[in-house]
């Protein structure tokens, strides 16, 4: 899954894709290098992010997913958002997939618009928002917390009319957890791949691996984040959320023969 934001203010790539032509031309990069899924979103989620009403979002998203479908017809695009008013007007305009952070808690009507459609919907772990997760990063067992409340997500999209087969679990890391709770996840993802469901992992240039790295520049963390995409493919993870597509396509290609030899 690639990663186009859509927004002045994302940790490492903020600016960079607000123009149309310019978020379009960054799709076909990605496509060419090897993504199979473009996600779009209109809002930061990183922790500090000011939180933007629905309407902005739509301003900002709307434009690019029009061309890029207009132009690319045959991609798969997910629109990375947690409001139930930007899911159902994606829709409107051939959305393939709904990528909510919260899993639906920010914004429940999310999941009637998405049980509607039969679209996947990638449920993440999350707590608060952007402006309160890091004070909520507090846990007795952060894997068994994490992955309890995942389930319990998961449980109230199946109540609102999601099938089973809508459904793909992350168990985001970065949101709401700290360097040590995203290592303790990581260590134990095979919890998580042994469920019925796909699962999404999104390192790419995240701040626990530039604390870990000694790594400010967001941009300059590539090596860090392919060693995580190594740990998910050991733990048989679906799908990956990165910037940098081909050195991941790659990374990837390398630890598939290195794990899963046949």
């Amino acid at each position: 899954m690639g990663i186009i934001n859509i927004t002045p203010d994302s940790f490492s790539d903020g600016g960079n894709y607000i123009d149309p032509s310019k978020a379009l031309k960054r799709a076909k990069e990605c496509i060419a290098q090897g993504a199979e899924v473009i996600d779009i979103g209109g809002q930061s989620t990183r922790p500090g992010a000011e939180v933007i009403q629905a309407d902005v979002e739509i301003k900002r998203i709307l434009p690019v997913v029009k061309l890029i479908r207009k132009e690319i017809p045959n991609v798969l695009i997910s629109l990375d958002t947690f409001y139930s008013e930007v899911a159902s007007k994606a829709l409107d305009i051939g959305i393939d997939w709904i990528n909510d952070i919260s899993g639906g808690r920010l914004d429940p009507e999310i999941l009637n618009v998405v049980s509607h459609s039969e679209i996947p919907f990638v449920i993440t772990h999350s707590r608060g928002n952007s402006l309160t997760m890091n004070k909520l990063a507090l846990y007795k067992d952060v894997f068994n917390d994490v992955f309890i409340e995942l389930m319990d997500s998961v449980d109230n999209a199946l109540a609102a009319g999601l099938s089973n087969k809508q459904i793909i679990i992350d168990p985001g890391l970065g949101f709401a957890k700290n360097d040590e709770h995203n290592l303790s996840i990581l260590s134990k993802l095979e919890k998580f791949t042994s469920t019925s469901y796909p699962v999404l992992v999104g390192p790419s240039r995240k701040r626990f691996i530039g604390n870990i790295i000694s790594e400010s520049d967001p941009k300059k963390r590539i090596f860090g984040t392919n060693a995580v995409l190594c740990r998910c493919v050991q733990a048989n993870v679906d799908i990956v959320r990165v910037h940098d597509v081909k050195a991941a396509c790659q990374t990837i290609a390398m630890s598939n023969h290195l794990w899963n030899i046949n």
